[in-house]
This record gives C-alpha cells, structure tokens and sequence, in this order.
C-alpha cells in the first residue's frame, strides 16, 4: 500500500506544480479586463458561442481557461466605460474564440470590447462545414451575425460605439475579414489551383471531399457580403490569396494592417496581397516567424505542438508584445482618432 500513498503524494505534488504554473504565467493586462461568453446564431438558425473582452473595474483573478495558458481576468465583472469601440475577431481553420486571447486582452485593456465568435462548422471541435459550397460564405455570414448581436442584444451593447467597429482575422479568418470589408474572391479559382499545387488548404479540401476541387462545380462567390459598419481591418497571414482576381480588392475602401510570416508553411507570403492593396495597407513581415506564430504565445508545461510550434529561434512571446501594440495603435489611429478629431 505504501507505493500507492506515494503516487498519489506524487500526483498531488504535480498536479500542484501544475496548478501553480498556470498561475504564474496566466496571461495578465495592464488593465483590469472583463470576460464573458454570449451566444448568437447565425443566419443558418445554427448557435455560435462568442468569447467577449471589455474593460472593467472589477477584479481580476487568473481562472479563465484559454488552452493552453489562464486568463487573469474579472469573470461576468462589471463593464466600465462609455462609448467604447468594438474589435471582432475570426479565427483560422479548425479554431477557437480564444485563439488570440492575448491580442484581445491586450484590446480590451485599452479601452475596446473585443468579440471572438467560434466560427459554427469550423472550429477545434467541428469541421462539419469545412470545404462544402457555402462554407465560405457562412463564415462571412457569421461575422455579421456576431456584430449584430454585439452592437443590438448583448446586454453592454448601449455602451459599445457603432461607428467605431474594426476586424481582426487569422488565416481563414483573415480571408473571412477580407471579404467582410468588401474583397470579392473568385471561388472558381480554386479547383484548377488546387489540381497543380500542394499546399495546406488544397490538402484540407481534399481530406474533406470538398466538392470545390471539381472544375465547373457551383459556388457561392457571388453570395459574399460585405459589413459596411467594419471600418478598419488587421489581416494575419490571410489564406486563399489565389482566389483574389484582379478586380477582387477593387470595393475595399478601409485602411488595412497586414501581417505575414516569413516561414509561413500554410499560406505563403502576402506579399502578393499587398502589391495589390498598394498604399491602403499597412505591412509587416515578420522574420523567422511561421504560420502558427499569430497564435497566442504558450507558457508553463502544457505545450500542444499544434498550437504551440514555432520555427527554431522564433520568440512567439517577445513577437506578440510588438504585435499586439501594434494593433493597438492601428485600431487607435483608425477608430479612436479619428472619433476624436470629429469632436474637436
């Protein structure tokens, strides 16, 4: 019996250590933040949850699980502030609402409400949707259902400016946010790109079956919708740029903020993304960066290599200090500033 009081003195020791790590290296903001999870649905009739971040006055404890780090914020705390402005995030392929929690920690710190859908269809734990016809379009569809439960039902919404409401997307979320803010893809593109290259999403359409790989096939490219109340959008590492023909960008009018990794194994370089943008984006490449890199750094013991791998050298949390300033200021310029020169 004695080896068996060990191991369980063993597990307890770990599972303290572990307990104690987390805490130790939760992710905390310079300001108290506030979080909470709403729901919607999107114009499917189909649920999605929303992960929400707002400034607050309450206090913080590190409790909130965002795999794989805690967030030290005030749990359904009180909202603090006034005619705040609103950030909507759209992961990437087979993610989360908490994919960026660091980006939206860092946000909500500085004053905006920050609203993470976990995209119906497409997230960690459904891929029911990913590759069928309308796949694309759903996403799109989603992001203004999120804005429109955030800016009419959520119970802070009276708090939240309408006129100041920016976008941040990853990967598939970047090219979700693109055709939010105007981009029109051609997704007839995709069947004859895919029949020569090899690449990320060709592989992940063809792992699905997807009915988009046949040349002639129907899709939805003329079903995309734009959300005139999104004025300024941050791009990370978009995907699908093949699709964006010549005339794609040519409906996008608010300034952009790109990202691209120099190591990106997914989606490439979005250099070709910003020859066409021209002097309505804002870019940045990012040395010794990979694809993985935009997502929220990891700390402590439990490291997924799914989420948690970087290119040898890369320092993903010294990258998303800059980062996330980054995006702040963008976000400051082109939403805050700008509301304030109105006043004046």
């Amino acid at each position: 019996m004695k080896w068996i009081r060990r191991l369980l003195a063993a597990l307890v020791v770990l599972i303290c250590v572990l307990a104690g790590t987390a805490v130790v290296t939760a992710i905390r903001t310079e300001r108290p933040v506030g979080f909470q999870v709403t729901q919607t649905t999107g114009p499917d009739g189909k649920p999605f949850a929303i992960a929400v971040w707002y400034p607050t006055d309450a206090r913080t404890w590190p409790t909130t699980l965002a795999l794989p780090m805690l967030l030290d914020v005030a749990k359904d705390g009180a909202m603090a502030g006034t005619g705040l402005p609103l950030v909507v995030i759209s992961h990437g392929n087979g993610g989360g609402a908490v994919g960026h929690a660091d980006l939206a920690m860092a946000l909500a710190s500085a004053g905006y409400v920050v609203a993470a859908p976990t995209h119906a269809g497409d997230n960690f734990a459904d891929q029911s949707a990913v590759g069928t016809g309308t796949f694309f379009t759903a996403r799109t569809g989603q992001l203004r259902a999120t804005l429109d439960h955030m800016l009419t039902k959520w119970p802070g919404h009276e708090r939240i400016d309408a006129a100041r409401v920016g976008g941040f997307g990853l990967s598939m979320g970047g090219f979700t946010m693109l055709t939010a803010v105007g981009a029109q893809p051609d997704l007839r593109l995709i069947a004859s790109h895919c029949a020569t290259k090899s690449e990320f999403f060709c592989d992940v359409l063809r792992h699905f079956k997807s009915p988009l790989l046949k040349a002639g096939a129907p899709t939805a490219s003329d079903a995309f919708v734009s959300d005139p109340r999104i004025k300024a959008a941050v791009l990370a590492a978009p995907g699908i740029g093949f699709a964006m023909g010549p005339a794609a960008l040519d409906n996008m009018r608010v300034p952009i903020q790109l990202w691209s990794a120099e190591k990106d194994d997914k989606v490439g370089s979005a250099a070709p993304l910003r020859d066409a943008l021209g002097n309505r984006a804002e870019f940045h490449q990012v040395a010794g960066a990979g694809h993985l890199s935009f997502l929220q750094p990891c700390a402590g013991v439990l490291r997924p290599p799914a989420i948690c791998s970087d290119p040898d050298g890369f320092d993903r949390k010294a990258f998303h200090v800059a980062m996330n300033a980054g995006v702040v200021a963008f976000f400051d310029k082109n939403l805050k500033q700008k509301q304030d020169d109105g006043k004046q």
